[in-house]
């Protein structure tokens, strides 16, 4: 099993970015997807989850009205689009992949993470 993260980049404050999770290896269940961020001195959080059938089933209200996931399931790719991006944005950003019903929000219930990708905010 493997997800590759990508698409992260600098971009100024109120512009756009798309992340890309590429997920390879599950061959029984398509997976749940949780998108997660992490940003310097601050403990990880999720910013927005898609279950096994492709239900958006948590986005924080830091991110609401902004950042949307869905998936290209012929691809095996999700993507976390990200618009009117902010400062407070900038972290490093992670997809990771479960086969449970689990708390989509809970990092403890994902099995598998891709390696992360920067996403700059900043002027």
């Amino acid at each position: 099993v493997q997800l590759q993260a990508s698409g992260g980049g600098l971009v100024q404050p109120g512009g756009s970015l798309r992340l890309s999770c590429a997920a390879s290896g599950f061959t029984l269940n398509r997976p749940a997807i949780g998108w997660f961020r992490q940003a310097p001195g601050k403990e990880r959080e999720a910013v927005s989850c898609l279950s096994t059938n492709n239900e958006i089933t948590y986005t924080p209200d830091s991110v609401m009205g902004r950042f949307t996931v869905s998936r290209n399931s012929a691809k095996d790719t999700v993507w976390l689009q990200m618009n009117s991006l902010k400062p407070e944005d900038t972290a490093v950003y992670y997809c990771a992949a479960k086969t449970d019903s689990s708390d989509p929000y809970r990092i403890s219930n994902y099995d598998y993470w891709g390696q992360g990708t920067q996403v700059t905010v900043s002027s």
